[in-house]
This record gives C-alpha cells, structure tokens and sequence, in this order.
C-alpha cells in the first residue's frame, strides 16, 4: 500500500522541465510587469514635464497677445521710447528696462562676492559646532516675505543709509572729475542704488545656499589630495573647487538674477518710482515690476496693454540672460575639453 501510495506521489510531482517552464513564464510575466510600469512611469513624467513647458507657453502667448496694441502702436521703438505719459497715451519702455537692469547688477556686485566668501567659509573654515546653525540662518533669510525687505528698507535702511552713506559720499566724491556725477541728486535714502542694496539683502541667502551645497559635494578625497600636494586654502577653492562645482556656482548667481530682475515689493519701496531715467546712482527710477505693481490696477485701454507688454519684455531680458549663461557654460566646457 505505501510502495503504491508513494508511486503516485510520486507521479503527481511536476517534472524538471514543467517546472523550469513555469518558473519562466513567472518570470515573463514579472518582466511584461516591469516593462508596463516603466512604460507608465515614463509617461507620467513625460507629461509633466511638457506641462511646464505648455503653462509656460501659455503665459508666453497670452503676454504677447495682451501687449499686441501697444507693439503695434509705437513698434520695436518701444524699447527705447522713454516717454511715459498716461494722459496723452505715449509710453516707453527704456526707463523701467534700464532701471530693472542697473538694481539687479548693483545687486549682483554685492550679493556674488559676499555669498561666495559665506559659502567658502561654511564648507572651509568654519568650526562644525557653528557650521549648522549659521547655515539654518541663512536659509531662514531666504524665507523672509520680500515685503518685510521693502519695509525694512523703507523705514529703517533708508533714513540710515542717507545720512551715513549718500551724504558722505556725495561730500568726498561728488566734486570729482569723471565718476563725480553717480553721487548727485538727492539725498533721502530712496534711488537706484538703495532697490541694488535691499536686492542684495534679498538674493544673497539664495546664492550662499546654492554655492554651500555644490561646494560641500566636491568629493573629500580631490581636497585632502590638493592639500596633501601642500596646496593652501584659497589654492584648494580655486583649483579644485570651483572648476568641479562651476555649473552649480553659476546656476546659484542665475538664480539670484532672477530674483532681483523680477522683484517687485522691495524695489516698489525704495527705489523712488519716478518715470524718468536716473542720472546718478542717487536718482529715483522704476523698474519694470514696480511700474506693473503701482499702475497696474487703475490702467485701462492702451495704458493696461503697455503694462502687459512691459511684463513681455521682462520675460525676454530674464530668457536672454539666462541663455547667455547656458552658452557660457557651454563654452567653457568646450574649451575645457580641448
């Protein structure tokens, strides 16, 4: 009876082969799986993507269409048309360009060598029981509301920076031949070069951060090699550091640009928010933000397509300079791999 019972178990057991054929369909199957869901993940995140870029198109075309009739009124010379009377409908465009321009590169002169000196000193020098905490600080920076900015320009930087900065400067530099004429004009802590300042306070916690992060990825050993070749500091940030990390430093100093060519509450504060073109650095100006932010809500008819066009040609300054550093970036690495 055992010998009988134990044939048919015996003969109820699957073969090698069967059992090699099931393993591999389980296998297939597992792989068909796989393959859908790779298809799947693929797509969902193809569409994504493509649906930043048709938002951005979106924004594109409906700036452009609002600013049609006021490019089709004064045509290219628009852009340096700096007329800008709402009365008689006869705008330009040349005196918020160059005021958004002059606050963003004076912002930038400051905020780049200082952010870059925070972030070498972060990964560099810093003892590591403060390394932490002066990182969180600055991080905390960048979460403050551009409107505490422009209030603490307003009210507490500018009555400072008049008597302690502009006075000075225009007593010891005013009379001076060839650079006398940037410390004229008023004296009250507004202009053009009160908006680069306040920019500088507002884009320098998002450079430092950005330079700290890519200088802390540079891999330990390419460091403690250079200083094992005897290498300095300073030799070991210029040598090893900043040509591994010149993507991300460059890519940071964009990203504060941006920041500063589009910022609207700080600069509406303090930069003067006069339609004229500045003659010195203490002149009151507008940029195109602040212009869009003081008149955009009581602008009707020819005035409200210009303010659309005016957000238009913003768009085209941030994507032109932007493009101007991908092709940068792109010579350099050119020039780096001959």
């Amino acid at each position: 009876m055992s010998v009988g019972m134990t044939t048919i178990d015996d003969d109820a057991r699957p073969t090698q082969a069967e059992a090699d054929a099931t393993g591999a369909s389980g296998r297939e199957a597992i792989a068909r799986r796989q393959r859908v869901q790779d298809v799947l993940f693929h797509r969902v995140t193809q569409g994504f993507s493509l649906l930043v870029l048709v938002a951005l198109a979106g924004i594109i075309v409906s700036l452009f269409i609002n600013a049609l009739p006021t490019f089709q009124k004064f045509g290219p010379q628009f852009v340096w048309r700096v007329e800008w009377d709402v009365v008689n409908e006869e705008f330009g465009a040349a005196i918020a360009i160059v005021g958004t321009l002059l606050s963003a590169g004076i912002a930038l002169l400051l905020a780049v060598p200082l952010a870059f000196g925070i972030a070498l000193f972060l990964t560099e020098n810093c003892p590591v029981w403060l390394r932490r905490p002066l990182g969180t600080a600055i991080e905390l920076l960048a979460a403050v509301p551009s409107i505490i900015y422009g209030m603490f320009g307003l009210f507490v930087f500018a009555p400072v920076f008049a008597d302690h900065v502009q006075m000075p400067l225009q007593q010891v530099l005013g009379g001076m031949p060839l650079v006398g004429f940037l410390f004229g004009g008023a004296v009250n802590g507004m202009g053009i070069l009160a908006a680069g300042i306040v920019l500088a306070f507002m884009i320098l916690p998002y450079i430092a951060a950005v330079m700290r992060d890519v200088f802390e990825i540079v891999p330990a050993i390419l460091r403690e090699s250079a200083y094992g070749l005897g290498c300095t500091t300073w030799e070991v940030v210029r040598k090893v550091v900043l040509p591994y990390t010149r993507k991300g430093v460059i890519g940071g100093v964009m990203l504060g640009l941006g920041r500063a060519l589009g910022e609207t509450m700080a600069v509406t504060f303090v930069i003067g928010n006069a339609n004229r073109l500045p003659t010195s650095l203490f002149s009151p100006g507008t940029s195109i933000a602040s212009t869009l932010a003081n008149e955009f809500g009581e602008a009707a008819d020819l005035h409200l397509t210009t303010l659309f066009a005016l957000g238009f040609l913003l768009f085209v300054i941030t994507f032109v300079v932007l493009a101007l550093a991908k092709l940068l970036l792109l010579r350099a690495e050119r020039a780096k791999g001959t």
